[in-house]
């Protein structure tokens, strides 16, 4: 037990450090917009939102397709021992769009834009980049941290949206193949069992997911001390913090959705 106060400590003053990101990266965007000027340059955020979202497309789509065609075969012959495989579509549909949507297409994109946030930002950190921004004046939050933060919150959502759909059609050609569920009959099934509390919690998960990556893996990027290894260490300790605090909130959140809507 008192080995793991040590442990509990680092872990809420860590918290205490993301959540203090958050509110001073929002201050230094609000104070910029109160006198008349925008928080950060447009082109930066249009390149991150090209690098978080139509540069991590092929790998969501094509992990999305594998998953549903595995999930939709495994789970078909295990149904069709009791003669229910006209089920897959349904378990597809509410599984993808409720949970292994938004959970893999987050842990994606922890591992690929999580860790290269956390590069750049600490290789700026240890080159003194950002302390050379702050003696000219400029925030390095709204700067270096808003564009990448808002990238990776607005384009979860969608990105999640390419997961859901790639893997329906993963699982609608197996379940055609194996079962000889035809495609109409599939797609219909499926959206005749979806709800609308499944569509929002995937929805909301997504939002969820974005901000976590973003603020953990700037917060690691900006901590980063000891030079070039600091970099390493801190792109590890970043995409395994992100991973796992997505997969916590994710049960948390699941959790009370079940509390919520039985």
């Amino acid at each position: 037990m008192v080995n793991l106060i040590p442990g509990l400590r680092s872990a809420l003053q860590h918290t205490g450090s993301v959540v203090w990101l958050l509110v001073h990266t929002i201050q230094e965007m609000g104070d910029t917009m109160l006198r008349g000027r925008f928080p950060f340059r447009v082109s930066m955020f249009f390149h991150q939102t090209d690098r978080a979202g139509v540069g991590s497309i092929p790998l969501v789509a094509l992990v999305s397709f594998f998953i549903g065609l595995t999930m939709a075969l495994l789970t078909g012959y295990q149904l069709a021992t009791f003669g229910q495989e006209r089920l897959v579509p349904a378990l597809v549909g509410i599984a993808f769009t409720r949970e292994l949507g938004p959970l893999m297409t987050g842990i994606m994109v922890a591992a690929r834009i999580g860790a290269a946030y956390t590069a750049e930002l600490g290789t700026m950190t240890v080159a003194e980049e950002v302390e050379a921004l702050e003696a000219m004046g400029i925030g390095p939050l709204r700067f270096l941290v808003s564009p990448r933060l808002l990238a990776v919150f607005l384009l979860m959502p969608c990105l999640v949206v390419i997961s859901d759909l790639t893997a329906m059609a993963g699982a609608s050609l197996i379940s055609r193949w194996a079962f000889d569920i035809p495609f109409r009959v599939f797609y219909e099934t499926a959206l005749e069992n979806l709800q609308l509390k499944d569509l929002i919690a995937g929805i909301l998960k997504s939002f969820l997911f974005g901000l976590i990556i973003g603020l953990v893996s700037c917060y690691k990027g900006l901590a980063v001390r000891g030079g070039a290894a600091g970099v390493g260490d801190a792109t590890t300790s970043s995409v395994v913090t992100a991973i796992t605090t997505v997969i916590a909130l994710d049960t948390l959140f699941n959790v009370v959705l079940v509390a919520l809507f039985e």
